[in-house]
């Protein structure tokens, strides 16, 4: 299995517009962070988790020969709005590419893309999407995956384990069911969004690596970074079982 890392920023990705820090201005390519999401290739299959609004640019980056299926965690907009940029693949392909999502984020999908299911002239101009609501492990081609639901401030959304690897974007606690989920997990991609102050919906740099110690993996990779961190400066500070992710992190696992 080989996972890579196509975003690994929060929601206005880093430079921000109009922002002159040092973060934003930083010469270091691991301070340049697209939105947040992964592709994976497992058992001759490619998918991706999340569809960001950077899509495009990060596929033409690190292109896949087609796509399998999707795995949505929530339905905000930096993990959702490129679902249209997977219209090549429905071209190429000649069939529905499959999404997975809970019962709230399937609704949200199918409100914000509407037109996708609606009674219209044929054409290329929308998605070719069957969206599958998940409330348990699934097996795609034969993978196993198991939803890993997490809290989001009020909302539960989901986190993906596939084998050795977890990825869990967006959160602010996780529970003990879940953590139950992760046990034996090798390698974990975990929100960890800025060092302070604490954040409604997200976990902080601490709370994240707290998190990290408490699940037990043999390594975690922070993701969903904004511009407050430094990777340098950031990474300098962490335990040696915790690293940040970058953009173009490449994992391969037996």
């Amino acid at each position: 299995m080989i996972v890579s890392f196509l975003g690994t920023g929060t929601s206005t990705g880093v430079p921000v517009v109009g922002c002159r820090c040092n973060v934003c201005t930083s010469d270091d390519p691991r301070n340049k962070r697209l939105r947040q999401s992964a592709k994976i290739e497992a058992n001759s299959k490619f998918f991706l988790i999340d569809t960001t609004p950077d899509l495009r640019m990060q596929l033409l980056r690190d292109p896949i020969p087609r796509l399998d299926f999707i795995l949505f965690t929530h339905s905000h907009s930096d993990h959702l709005m490129g679902l249209d940029d997977i219209r090549p693949f429905n071209f190429r392909q000649r069939e529905a590419i499959h999404g997975f999502a809970n019962a709230q984020t399937a609704k949200a999908i199918r409100r914000v893309f509407s037109y996708i299911w609606a009674d219209t002239q044929p054409g290329g101009g929308k998605p070719q999407l069957e969206l599958h609501e998940v409330d348990g492990a699934f097996r795609p081609g034969g993978l196993e995956v198991v939803p890993l639901p997490v809290c989001h401030g009020d909302w539960t959304i989901l986190g993906y384990r596939i084998g050795p690897f977890a990825y869990i974007t967006d959160t602010n606690g996780i529970p003990d069911s879940t953590i139950a989920l992760l046990r034996g997990v090798d390698t974990l991609a975990l929100d960890g969004l800025r060092p302070s102050p604490p954040h409604p919906t997200h976990f902080t740099i601490g709370e994240a690596v707290d998190a990290a110690q408490k699940i037990g993996a043999r390594m975690t990779y922070l993701i969903h970074l904004t511009h407050d961190i430094d990777h340098a400066t950031c990474e300098a500070t962490l335990p040696p079982s915790v690293r940040l992710a970058y953009d173009g992190l490449r994992l391969e696992f037996e």
